[in-house]
């Protein structure tokens, strides 16, 4: 039950990172945003560190910058896919695939994890689906390059969260600051390669901040999670996080909680139970 727990936890402040720093993108470049997030986070991660040392070895570390690459890349992709509008259809391609790539990856990495749970999982898959949903639902055709953006993106963050979950458990934080290390230097290299200036008015900043302290403490539980649980359920679990954005646009930004997305909340109710069993 803790690695669902922890899991569960780390869904809520991934969804609440990704609505901050969606917050701040609106009003400065999403790639400035991304890199400062990420500078202002490092004082929390040397906390982690200092707070829960471990006894990494090399290849725990080697995961944690693998794992920060790929992450920094599936975000690139996914602004990309969003730029092109349909918004609607983006999220729930890349929540989905997100989840479905380490579940998969579980299933060969580790024990069968029994079939509540692997039942949760499947429930998470359509609880991602249907909190994505936001308006929109026109019939207009969807490029093939957006899904195709949306696909890669997707499968990278899936990739993020099968590689951060090798790391050993007597790791402690040091896999979650490699992740920083290496998603700072990709985007710092971005910026530079694209021109980018990292700077940021005050009411951004806050958003900003907000966003990078999330992401680490959101990571830090993951990690915590997939070196206690089975990699395919929390995984799953975590990739509930576009319910907690849905929730924080309805309390913030007044927007309008459609049937679908409410379905969407039922079912990730039900797959955390299940995946508790």
């Amino acid at each position: 039950m803790f690695p669902i727990l922890l899991a569960a936890v780390s869904a809520v402040a991934f969804g609440t990172a990704d609505f901050s720093g969606g917050k701040a993108s609106r009003r400065a470049d999403p790639i400035a945003v991304t890199v400062i997030s990420q500078l202002l986070s490092v004082p929390l991660l040397v906390a982690l560190v200092l707070l829960v040392p471990g006894s990494p070895t090399v290849a725990d570390i080697a995961w944690g910058l693998l794992a920060g690459t790929a992450g920094a890349g599936g975000v690139v992709l996914l602004y990309r896919a969003l730029a092109g509008g349909m918004m609607a259809v983006v999220a729930p391609v890349t929540a989905i695939t997100a989840a479905v790539v380490p579940i998969v990856a579980g299933l060969f990495t580790s024990t069968f994890p029994g079939a509540p749970a692997l039942t949760g999982a499947g429930l998470a898959v359509v609880a991602i689906a249907l909190v994505s949903l936001g308006e929109g639902g026109g019939r207009r055709t969807v490029p093939a390059r957006l899904v195709g953006l949306a696909l890669a993106a997707g499968a990278l963050f899936g990739v993020f969260f099968t590689l951060l979950g090798q790391a050993s458990e007597n790791a402690g934080m040091w896999p979650v600051a490699a992740v920083r290390t290496s998603s700072i230097a990709f985007g710092l290299l971005l910026a530079a390669g694209t021109g980018v200036r990292l700077r940021l008015g005050r009411r951004v900043l806050g958003w900003a901040a907000l966003a990078g302290l999330l992401d680490s403490a959101a990571n830090a539980l993951f990690l915590a999670a997939a070196a206690r649980g089975h990699l395919s359920i929390v995984a799953a679990i975590a990739a509930l996080y576009p319910a907690s954005t849905v929730l924080l646009a309805l309390a913030v930004d007044r927007e309008r909680l459609r049937p679908v997305q409410v379905a969407g909340l039922g079912f990730a109710a039900g797959a955390l139970v299940l995946a508790s069993i």
